[in-house]
């Protein structure tokens, strides 16, 4: 019962698509950890039947996990948090924008002309996808978009955990693609001859090269390197563990209710 002159803040029932990974059952700790989200569903086909507790050792919250989507409709599930892979989370954004679910992806790959298709589909709730949901990276991204019209000189370095199948990572395509919207007055690459073909690296936006290093020991990191006559300037963050990532998502949760139609990345969550 709440005490008289007390106003009873409802909370967000939330969803977790893929929650039997690492990532998702952070998720999932980090949601019931917070007093202004509620976790009410998750779906995993692998760990369909098997208790919530049981699979992500959260506590306080006792359910089954489901095989399909339709549990995120039983359970009125208002934000879906889906941290799955490219081709899941295509389905799962198709389900949750038809029965009017926010969205909120941290799956990277996704193509212009898909992000065109998902915004059209987005009328009756929202969506948030972001490469990266660390803070720091969020912020390394926009400090080197900011720097990038002083210098004609700019490279990335991502470096990752010998578990990540894609390159280069989602965050150093888009962090590129901000450097080069910042400014289009960027040096030709001087190089003539690749002794070994790809050592100058990838091309991101404007030619800028990406170079990604799969190690073990790593989690996610990330270097821009910005040059000019007589000085370097030189961004790196670095996510040591998941948790990282736990106060974007949960922030995310928190904002996508508010952000209409589709939001790329966290910029705009973090009013920067």
């Amino acid at each position: 019962m709440v005490a008289a002159g007390t106003l009873k803040v409802m909370s967000i029932r939330v969803g977790i698509f893929g929650v039997g990974g690492r990532m998702g059952q952070a998720v999932a700790n980090a949601v019931v950890a917070d007093d202004a989200l509620e976790l009410v569903a998750a779906v995993d086909p692998s760990y369909a039947g098997i208790d919530i507790a049981e699979v992500a050792q959260v506590n306080g919250v006792s359910f089954d996990i489901a095989s399909t989507s339709e549990a995120m409709i039983h359970s009125r599930v208002e934000v879906a948090i889906d941290f799955t892979n490219l081709s899941a989370a295509r389905k799962n954004l198709a389900f949750c924008a038809e029965n009017g679910i926010h969205s909120v992806i941290g799956t990277s790959g996704f193509s212009e002309d898909e992000f065109d298709e998902i915004r059209t589909i987005f009328t009756a709730s929202n969506c948030l996808i972001a490469a990266n949901f660390a803070i720091g990276a969020v912020l390394m991204t926009k400090f080197a978009e900011m720097a990038a019209p002083f210098f004609e000189t700019g490279e990335i370095i991502e470096f990752h955990h010998n578990g990540k199948l894609d390159s280069p990572s989602g965050t150093a395509i888009y962090t590129a693609e901000r450097m080069a919207a910042a400014s289009s007055d960027w040096a030709d690459d001087p190089t003539e001859l690749e002794t070994i073909p790809g050592g100058r690296g990838a091309k991101g936006a404007s030619g800028i090269p990406i170079h990604a290093v799969r190690m073990r020991g790593m989690t996610a990191h990330q270097e821009v390197v910005l040059g000019t006559t007589g000085q370097t300037l030189t961004l790196r963050h670095d996510s040591f563990d998941r948790s990282s990532f736990m106060p974007g998502v949960v922030m995310a949760a928190r904002r996508v209710v508010e952000m209409p139609g589709l939001t790329i990345g966290l910029e705009d969550a973090l009013d920067i």
